[in-house]
């Protein structure tokens, strides 16, 4: 079994939550334990995927799951750094446009 870890940091109008290791079927209800607590403690979770190594169905079932639980509250979930293969996997899916930031405004008249 892979090891994973995950640290959560609130900041200014924002949760962030750091995942480390491996998302996998192995560690599906921990990582849904700590990104439910996560959107019900604010309506922004920024969820770090740098130091993620492998990303499973399973791991984005997850972000799904609470991407949907901040809508239904108003609020969003971004996922960012993810790298090499768990970009493939965001990619592939669908999640990373799902779950990327949002687009820049443009100021009026740009």
């Amino acid at each position: 079994m892979g090891r994973f870890e995950a640290r959560t940091d609130e900041e200014a109008g924002q949760v962030r939550v750091t995942l480390a290791g491996e998302c996998d079927l192995a560690v599906r209800d921990q990582l849904h334990t700590v990104l439910d607590a996560a959107v019900r403690t604010s309506p922004l979770v920024v969820v770090d995927l740098g130091a993620v190594e492998f990303l499973d169905s399973s791991g984005v079932h997850g972000l799904i799951v609470a991407h949907h639980e901040a809508r239904a509250r108003g609020g969003r979930v971004t996922v960012v750094n993810p790298t090499g293969a768990v970009a493939s996997v965001l990619d592939i899916t669908g999640v990373s446009e799902l779950l990327g930031p949002p687009a820049p405004r443009r100021a009026a008249g740009e």
